[in-house]
Parts: structure tokens; C-alpha cells; sequence
């Protein structure tokens, strides 16, 4: 158990911290399986602006990496215009 005060509550910050990343990660996740299970190309081109800005948050703060990232953002926009 941490002996200061300063690493109590640095505890407690990573905690609520590491929730809200993973929250943040996991919609981020299931928005992208949503936009590969379209079929539509419309619906799956008013869909990817969004999911583009969720992945490029992600990557600001360091949720995921920036290459993650980027070769997300890349194989989603590839997804979404080989859509007829």
C-alpha cells in the first residue's frame, strides 16, 4: 500500500483515468465494426468522418498508438469506397 499522500491519490487518478480510456476504447471499437458491417455505401460514408474523429482522439491521447491509428483510419477509408 502507497505510504503518501501524493501516491494515494495518483492511485485513485490512474484508476478513473484507465476507465474512461477504456470506455472511450471500446466505443471507438464498436463503431468500427459497425461501419465494416454496413453494406450501404452511403450509410458508410456519413459514418466514417465519425469514426475517423473517435480514432484520432484515441491516438491524442495516447490510447492507442499513432500508427495504430493511421492504419485503422486508412483500411476504413479503403473499406468504404470499394463499397458499391
Amino acid at each position: 500500500m502507497a505510504n503518501h499522500k501524493s501516491a494515494i491519490k495518483r492511485i485513485r487518478a490512474n484508476a478513473a483515468k484507465r476507465l474512461r480510456n477504456r470506455y472511450q476504447a471500446k466505443t471507438t471499437r464498436n463503431a468500427i465494426k459497425k461501419l465494416r458491417l454496413t453494406t450501404s455505401k452511403e450509410e458508410a460514408a456519413s459514418q466514417l468522418p465519425q469514426v475517423v474523429s473517435m480514432i484520432d482522439r484515441l491516438a491524442k491521447k495516447n490510447v492507442i498508438h499513432k500508427k495504430k491509428a493511421s492504419n485503422n483510419k486508412s483500411k476504413l477509408t479503403k473499406f468504404v469506397n470499394a463499397l458499391s
